[in-house]
């Protein structure tokens, strides 16, 4: 472990060293983030997933940045050009920016005009004109004159390509053009001729100028990505003539003709290495803030959707709804089991409304349904109007909606394939829907959350980057929620603390040889699942009806002596512990500090004995779309209509209305008081009441406003 880098890390993210120092040993140990954070809240002063996961992400920067730079000093070295003072400032440089300005003089080089100058021998005559002192250039020049320089102009250029190259690789020049980027900067764009038809949707870009520090991210993506496609020109620059007088006031010193040589060595410098290779590094800079932007968004859509309310082991009737292929329908058990599929054919062009009816509520008594799931995809509301009107049931079935993005993904997929071999991808994205009300989180770790759609920009953005967030996100997910262990999919162990693909199968491969898990203890018997795995995953795994009850907890088996302690001291077992409020009033838990367990642990034990297993995630509720409006035509200005919340964004949210079409609730349109993140106001999938500000049918764009309408 570097202490550099620990220092480096605590001061940058003004936490302790001694917590930095302590994550990083643990890392090191293998100990994964959600244990880390739910388990060893002592040895890092609790912090949390995203200090953890900063913490990561800091070190290995700083690991890079080392290696970076042990491959600079390396490569300097070889050219028998490492000074001591070159080498002090290498190993000083805070940023991978300021060690690749200390190695631009020396990294290797394709020819160009300033490498070709200095082939033909005029580098002692840029030197001479680079002091600026008083003599006339063109004389000095003639001295160079020979068969690859016939004249005394070519001279000059020659040592103008030079000089313009040394101004570029100067470090002090290049921070100068930094610090004007950073304050004053624009971001410029116009629209490439005989495109502006086919690229109409950029148009609001095709003369545009902002100030780079406030173009937003989502409106740099917008720009960078109708760049790519080919209608837009985009560029990053300050104004030139300030520029090129600040790089002459740097390094202009002569008033003489020498000086005048220097002064056009630096327009052609700037013009054609300087502000090309700034503008480059600005817009990197800029469009990595904005990737990090628009992950995020995408990061916290998924945590909210993955941690949507569940409506629990409820025996489900699916549908997949539709017109000319009519309505697809699976019954499915408690635990999700495909039970019974068929098709119905209640709208045009069939109409077998009564058959159809009659149809669902056979199903609905022969199978004990408890809910009905409706894919909110086409003929939505038509089936939810069918089954809500067309049916009457001998006992109350509730209906929801259910979201069916990502449906189809997984029903072409791998994981469909090899769960339901037998079925077509219509039976099994009915199957994913009605399973997806059960447990939102369990049905959508199948699936690649790129696929999911509560992104902004998202395929613009670092894929690797994107990916690994996302998975953490939903590691994070899984294991505050907790598994089943006996009746959890594979897909969904895969994301435990400590197990990952491998012994996820070994997992499910022992329940199906052996029969459920009857104890954590058992867990050690699963092939290569060792000490380090077991003491990583076993507090998120859950085994009901254990003997021990805490087997059913997130108490980690580490500290069961201590609650056994506890129940001993108070006179009672520890399912009398857990049941009965009373025993644990009796506690102190300060009384059960040990070197290795804290107060926060201790908190962590009573608060689990309270409510032992709890879910996190709440309770469902039902929600129903105005049956005034069936399509987009049927909206109005002025209409107040309830919603969901179906994506959030930097510049507002989507709701949908019912009409297929989501309407946008701009950040202006958000509150009554001025936010900058739709965040503070909404969460994803939250039912929400909006006004309708526009309608374009044609263009299918709905206006929705918030304002006073959610208190």
């Amino acid at each position: 472990m570097n202490d550099n880098h620990v220092k480096i890390i605590a001061s940058t993210l003004k936490v302790e060293q001694w917590q930095v120092r302590n994550t990083l040993h643990l890392f090191e140990e293998a100990a994964t983030i959600p244990f880390i954070s739910r388990y060893r809240k002592e040895k890092t002063g609790s912090l949390d997933e995203v200090a953890l996961m900063e913490i990561k992400k800091q070190s290995e920067k700083l690991a890079e940045m080392d290696a970076r730079r042990q491959t600079i000093l390396e490569t300097i070295t070889g050219l028998d050009l490492l000074t001591p003072e070159l080498e002090a400032k290498i190993n000083n440089a805070m940023t991978i920016t300021e060690l690749e300005d200390l190695y631009l003089p020396y990294k290797p080089k394709k020819k160009t005009r300033g490498t070709k100058a200095k082939e033909k021998g005029l580098e002692p005559l840029a030197k001479m004109i680079m002091n600026q002192r008083d003599g006339d250039p063109v004389q000095l020049a003639r001295k160079f004159i020979n068969k690859e320089v016939p004249d005394e102009e070519e001279a000059l250029e020659g040592a103008r390509d030079i000089i313009a190259e040394w101004i570029n690789e100067d470090q002090h020049v290049r921070n100068i053009l930094r610090n004007l980027f950073e304050r004053e900067a624009y971001v410029i764009s116009s629209v490439v001729k005989k495109k502006e038809e086919e690229g109409v949707k950029y148009s609001d870009y095709f003369d545009f100028c902002e100030p780079l520090r406030k173009c937003p991210s989502h409106r740099l993506m917008a720009l960078f990505r109708g760049e790519r496609e080919g209608f837009l020109r985009v560029s990053i620059q300050p104004d030139q003539f300030e520029a090129v007088e600040k790089i002459k006031k740097s390094v202009v010193h002569g008033k003489n003709p020498s000086g005048a040589q220097v002064e056009m060595a630096v327009k052609d410098g700037y013009n054609r290495l300087l502000e090309p290779s700034i503008e480059t590094e600005y817009r990197n800079i800029y469009k990595d803030k904005a990737d990090e932007e628009a992950i995020k968004v995408f990061a916290d859509n998924l945590q909210q959707l993955l941690l949507m309310p569940p409506l629990g082991e409820k025996n489900i009737l699916a549908i997949d709804p539709g017109f000319r292929s009519g309505c697809k329908i699976v019954c499915l058990d408690k635990q999700g089991n495909l039970i019974h599929n068929e098709t119905i054919f209640p709208h045009p062009p069939q109409r077998e409304t009564s058959i159809a009816a009659k149809k669902v509520k056979s199903l609905v008594d022969a199978y004990k349904t408890e809910a009905i799931a409706i894919g909110n995809g086409t003929a939505s509301r038509e089936t939810e109007y069918f089954i809500k009107n067309y049916i009457r049931f001998d006992r109350d079935v509730e209906v929801y909606v259910v979201s069916e993005n990502g449906a189809s993904v997984y029903s072409a997929s791998d994981v469909a394939r090899e769960e339901f071999p037998e079925y077509d991808v219509t039976v099994r994205g009915s199957v994913s829907i009605g399973r997806r009300l059960m447990d939102p989180l369990a049905e959508l770790v199948k699936i690649d959350p790129k696929s999911i759609g509560v992104g902004q920009y998202q395929h613009d953005v670092d894929q690797k980057k994107l990916q690994e967030s996302l998975d953490g996100v939903v590691v994070s997910c899984v294991n505050r929620v907790g598994v089943q262990v006996n009746t959890s999919s594979r897909h969904l162990l895969t994301y435990v603390s400590g197990l990952g693909p491998a012994l996820a199968k070994n997992v499910t491969s022992y329940i199906k040889e052996n029969g459920p898990f009857k104890s954590r203890e058992e867990l050690k018997k699963v092939p290569r699942l060792g000490a380090k795995a077991y003491e990583q995953a076993a507090g998120f795994l859950r085994i009901r009806g254990a003997a021990n009850p805490l087997d059913d907890s997130a108490v980690h088996p580490e500290a069961y002596p201590v609650v056994e302690k506890m129940a001993a001291d108070v006179g009672c077992t520890i399912a009398e512990l857990i049941h009965d409020p009373t025993k644990k009033l009796l506690i102190k838990p300060e009384k059960y500090i040990t070197p290795e367990i804290g107060m926060p642990t201790l908190v962590d034990i009573m608060n689990e004995l309270s409510k032992p297993g709890r879910d996190p995630r709440g309770k469902i509720k039902l929600f129903e779309f105005s049956q005034e409006v069936q399509k987009i035509e049927d909206v109005k200005p002025g209409m107040l209509l309830p919603g969901i919340v179906t994506n959030i964004t930097r510049f507002g949210a989507f709701v949908d209305i019912g009409v297929k079409q989501d309407g946008l609730v701009h950040v202006s349109q958000m509150a009554d008081k001025f936010i900058t993140d739709p965040a503070e106001v909404v969460k994803l999938h939250q039912h929400v009441k909006v006004k309708v500000i526009e309608v374009d049918a044609a263009r299918k764009r709905i206006q929705l406003s918030m304002k006073g309408l959610n208190t």
